[in-house]
């Protein structure tokens, strides 16, 4: 096993893993919102199975030794030890697996069952997006039950209330709010883990739970229920995504130590201080977290817990906008709106198609299944397929590129999968209670996303077969007689071995080419973000004839005429006020024999016809466009 697994980017941004005070509490605060709020609710539907009576020791340290040891393989040895060693210039998530896997890929056909992994995880990450904010406000609201029976019927509008409180104001962005993230986590963290801390001082004897031999007396007691308890068990360790996905906002070393040192202790103290409470006393089974607090702090524990899981809910939101525009940059969904809410940070974006249809589902899963309880049958299917198919892409990574023999990576990442394959096999029993949620929102973005990229596949196939080579256009120029004006044009163009069709269309309809011509091609880099020195690319086909590439990471958003700015300083003339922008506006039509199924057909064409323009997507301004009609047959 090679054990030299530092990654380019710690070797490039060496302050990139500087560890500050300032920069852990922004850990705490963005990473850990999701994993951090789990204690409210995982531990009692864990032990909701047995009832009051099955209160054992055996049960409930066996249960605790299972929570235990989940956040010790998944969380810390599995993603905070291998799989944030796998990144792209210091960016993760499930996309970035995937562009790190397809690079070492030496088969197409293993290529694309790569990409269609990562579409899995994808998908499932957007149905984890939509139960985080409704379990975990849910969760949090209860504990006014707690205080009083009489607060019962405000749970449900108070969650509604606080939900769309939460999206409403996503259009201004996370920088302000963002600031007492931090704090607030920290003091949330600290306080579950004091609280945990007291019950354990009075009774000790449940720290024999870490002892893994309380999984097999678990296991031997109960048979198969142990299977049943795993997929809630689970619940425990949902966020752990998050780790990875959130390593380019803070680097890899801050995430790890907040966890090591303060995350996981604080998070441990708690789960094994609301298993001694549960010994002490059976009826507290119900909600063991709220009855550790003394009841003069149960009402100020409820509000901060509703802050923590509005500061998890955000984070799972802010991730589902990050990942929707890496979908819209590497082809898998339509152009969409994305709306930059920071003038200094890249990554703070908001999509206003994203926050509406988030909103709709949160909304429709609090309102159906209505308590934290009924909605923890529908977790878990999500978060452990994207945690399956993570372990995956990452064995093929470590295999490849950081050349580790088959044995050690069926060794260790053969351990996970197993894991893995057992959380999730284990949540498909909750399928016919809830679970069916996750599996059909992911069914359906994955028709979305396929067919989307298998039309947009045809499309070009299609147009390519309709193009003019270039180099033909271009031995051609010099002898035609086509008139020259002044000005300067600008060609969007897929593919820059071809003549733009909108160019044909202007030479067809108006018989002019101005004095000086731009082929402009986009290319999406397999990096989360492109160099200013290596934005552009200039090459001089002709006189007065330029093919220029633009290109931008995955996690970028394009801005076509400031990049074409830059072409001055390249010493090639532009003026922006002098300049119109010719787009082909592609109009979709059946083909005679179509080759796409009815079904994929019918919504390729309703996402062609919603997706965003291509003048607003690449930020052209609108009077300078002129949009040439392309009929495309598919």
């Amino acid at each position: 096993m090679n054990s030299s697994t530092t990654t380019a980017a710690d070797a490039s941004h060496p302050m990139r893993n500087a560890v500050t005070p300032a920069l852990l509490l922004g850990v705490l605060g963005i990473v850990y919102g999701d994993i951090g709020t789990s204690p409210l609710y995982a531990l009692s539907t864990c032990l909701t199975f047995f009832g009051r009576a099955g209160m054992t020791d055996t049960t409930v340290l066996g249960t605790l030794s299972m929570i235990f040891w989940a956040l010790i393989i998944t969380v810390t040895i599995k993603y905070v030890t291998f799989v944030m060693r796998a990144d792209n210039n210091g960016e993760g998530g499930i996309l970035t697996m995937m562009v790190l896997a397809q690079r070492v890929c030496r088969r197409p056909k293993v290529a694309s069952s790569v990409v269609l992994i990562a579409i899995i995880g994808a998908c499932l990450f957007f149905g984890d997006g939509m139960i985080t904010p409704a379990i975990s406000v849910l969760s949090a609201i209860e504990g006014l039950e707690v205080t009083s029976p009489l607060f019962a019927p405000a749970v449900l509008p108070l969650a509604v209330l606080v939900i769309g409180l939460l999206f409403s104001f996503q259009y201004r962005g996370t920088a302000t709010i963002g600031r007492v993230f931090g704090p607030v986590m920290a003091l949330w963290f600290l306080s579950i883990g004091i609280l945990g801390l007291v019950e354990i001082i009075h009774n000790p004897w449940v720290l024999r739970a870490i002892s893994p031999t309380y999984v097999v007396f678990f296991a031997m007691n109960h048979g198969f229920m142990t299977f049943v308890t795993l997929g809630s068990v689970v619940l425990a360790v949902t966020g752990a995504e998050a780790l990875y996905a959130d390593m380019g906002h803070f680097g890899r070393k801050p995430i790890q130590r907040a966890w090591t040192f303060f995350v996981l202790p604080c998070l441990a103290l708690n789960y094994f201080g609301q298993g001694a409470l549960v010994l002490r006393d059976p009826s507290t089974l119900d909600n063991p977290f709220f009855l550790l607090c003394p009841h003069v702090l149960r009402v100020p524990m409820v509000i901060l817990a509703t802050a923590a899981t509005v500061i998890a809910s955000q984070a799972m939101i802010s991730g589902a906008y990050s990942v929707a525009r890496q979908c819209v940059q590497l082809g898998f969904i339509p152009r969409m709106i994305v709306r930059h809410t920071s003038e200094t940070e890249e990554g703070q974006i908001y999509v206003p198609q994203v926050n509406t249809m988030l909103l709709v589902g949160v909304l429709i899963l609090v309102l159906s299944f209505k308590t934290s309880a009924s909605l923890a049958s529908a977790y878990g299917v999500a978060v452990t397929g994207t945690f399956t198919c993570t372990t995956i892409l990452a064995s093929l990574v470590y295999r490849r590129q950081f050349k580790w023999s088959r044995s050690a990576v069926f060794c260790v990442f053969g351990l996970f999968f197993v894991l893995d394959a057992t959380f999730f096999t284990s949540n498909l029993m909750k399928v016919p209670d809830g679970g069916w949620v996750p599996i059909a929102v992911g069914l359906v973005l994955m028709a979305t996303m396929t067919s989307w990229k298998r039309g947009r596949e045809l499309m070009f196939q299609r147009w390519k077969q309709d193009s003019l080579p270039l180099n033909s256009f271009l031995a051609r120029l010099p002898s035609s007689r086509i008139i020259r004006v002044p000005g300067t044009a600008v060609f969007l163009t897929g593919n820059g071995a071809y003549v733009p069709n909108a160019l044909l269309h202007n030479l067809k309809h108006n018989k002019v080419l101005h004095e000086r011509v731009f082929l402009v091609t986009v290319q999406t880099a397999d990096v989360p973000e492109v160099a200013l020195h290596e934005r552009l690319e200039v090459e001089e086909l002709a006189p007065q004839v330029n093919r220029v590439t633009v290109k931008y990471g995955f996690k970028e958003s394009p801005n076509i005429p400031r990049a074409l700015e830059e072409l001055r300083v390249l010493g090639v003339p532009f003026d922006p006020m002098q300049t119109s922008y010719f787009l082909g506006r592609e109009v979709i039509v059946p083909a005679l024999v179509p080759k796409l199924s009815f079904w994929r057909l019918w919504l390729f064409l309703v996402l062609s016809r919603n997706a965003v323009p291509a003048t607003e997507f690449f930020r052209i301004p609108s009077d300078r466009v002129v949009e040439l009609g392309v009929r495309i047959a598919i």
